[in-house]
């Protein structure tokens, strides 16, 4: 298989790798952690700083947990959370999802939480992730859906923020609005059983500040920014008035940011 370059519409500042790590699996596996089993081998791709990937490895523990992410700086961060967390049946690598390398039927559950909405291929991904399945594994994916994000109160800056972030993952080939494509996907991969689960996240309180300070940060300093500058689609003006905007909202003590993801469970 040729060697794919995807570019990473969000990068891995340090606004970008913080939010991640708030990830925990209760929530973000919620849809997979019931079918999990004491024993079972699970490759987690696109694990990030694995703090979602170690929940999934007490789950099956002793069985063996890895966590794989092409960027290998993100790693040194999911091994640190590892070992501070006394998860031991975890390991992490480097590696393409286009070409894993674990050989057929290797694992008994693959899990993806939003990483295909970020490649051009995904469905190039998906049967990748399916050739290293066993016979009876089961994979399981979850994407959001940029284009179903809503703020209260709205600010004007939110609806320019939206459109630029799409913009932004088109030009790189990806999918924002992965999670309503999730299923189509998953079947043209070659998987024949599938559940498809939809959920509202639902952030307020101090999880809305926190998403709006976040977000007041990526649009000025993670990838998010310097490829909208890049492909000239927008000016660092304007980029500046977003940064404030979404800053002026993780203010309001009023703050509710609501959007859907879409979770599938699939067998071979």
């Amino acid at each position: 298989m040729a060697e794919r370059r995807e570019r990473y519409t969000h990068g891995h500042h340090p606004s970008v790798v913080a939010q991640h790590a708030r990830r925990r699996a209760d929530v973000e596996a919620w849809f997979l952690l019931p079918r999990l089993r004491v024993g079972q081998r699970v490759l987690d791709v696109g694990c990030g700083p694995g703090t979602v990937t170690s929940g999934l490895a007490r789950a099956v523990a002793p069985g063996l947990t890895t966590g794989l992410d092409a960027a290998a700086d993100v790693l040194v961060s999911a091994r640190e959370h590892a070992e501070e967390a006394g998860v031991g049946n975890l390991e992490f690598v480097q590696g393409d999802v286009y070409a894993l390398d674990y050989a057929d039927a290797s694992f008994d559950v693959v899990y993806a939480n939003q990483l295909l909405q970020h490649l051009s291929a995904p469905v190039d991904a998906l049967r990748e992730m399916r050739r290293v399945l066993r016979p009876d594994g089961l994979l399981g994916v979850r994407d959001a859906d940029y284009a179903t994000m809503q703020p209260y109160p709205k600010f004007a800056e939110f609806e320019r923020w939206n459109a630029l972030y799409h913009a932004v993952a088109y030009a790189n080939g990806a999918e924002p609005d992965a999670g309503r494509c999730l299923p189509s996907w998953v079947r043209a991969a070659g998987f024949e059983r599938l559940e498809a689960q939809p959920n509202v996240v639902l952030l307020e309180g101090e999880e809305a500040r926190i998403w709006g300070e976040a977000w007041s940060q990526r649009i000025l300093h993670s990838a998010v920014a310097a490829q909208a500058l890049e492909y000239g689609l927008a000016g660092q003006a304007e980029l500046d008035e977003l940064s404030e905007g979404w800053r002026r909202w993780s203010q309001d003590a009023e703050a509710l940011f609501q959007f859907i993801q879409i979770a599938v469970l699939a067998g071979r």
